[in-house]
């Protein structure tokens, strides 16, 4: 009895696999098959960054001016972005960077040779009010000196309607 429970488990297996086996498609019946095309990301930025700092490395002149740095610290972004991907044949690449304002695109891009563009999007549509890209600082100090200048911060930054365009040369 054991064997053929076992049987009977083996055969069902079997077909279960059979069943859902991967087959050939030719491109003549690929083009037949429609679908979404496309990625979309979207990502809730926390971006902080210790500090940057900007160091004038002149030799001192002869009022003792020259050298020093400021330092930017504590920065952070913050927001949501979002983005879609797509695969853009040269015509619509062409069509989009014109449509853009672009007026040579042969600057970068070869009209005659160039292959298909990966084009990353932000799109207009994008509800995010409330929750745009924010980037502060929280303070800013020259040399080694622990007094700041104050901070800076750049709120609502809305990038929705960007494009940019990524290609083989």
């Amino acid at each position: 009895m054991q064997f053929f429970k076992t049987a009977i488990a083996a055969a069902l297996a079997t077909v279960a696999f059979s069943a859902s086996a991967m087959t050939p498609i030719q491109d003549a019946e690929l083009s037949t098959v429609s679908g979404q095309d496309g990625v979309s990301i979207a990502a809730n930025l926390n971006i902080k960054i210790n500090s940057f700092t900007y160091t004038d490395t002149d030799a001192l002149d002869a009022n003792g001016m020259g050298g020093g740095s400021v330092s930017f610290n504590g920065i952070k972004v913050n927001g949501l972005i979002a983005a879609n991907i797509d695969i853009l044949s040269k015509a619509s690449f062409l069509a989009a960077a014109g449509a853009a304002g672009v007026t040579n695109p042969g600057t970068f891009y070869n009209p005659a040779t160039g292959g298909d563009v990966v084009q990353i999007a932000i799109p207009q549509s994008v509800v995010a009010d409330g929750h745009y890209l924010n980037v502060s600082v929280d303070s800013i100090k020259m040399g080694n000196n622990a007094a700041s200048f104050g901070s800076v911060a750049m709120n609502q930054i809305d990038m929705r309607g960007t494009t940019v365009w990524i290609f083989a040369h």
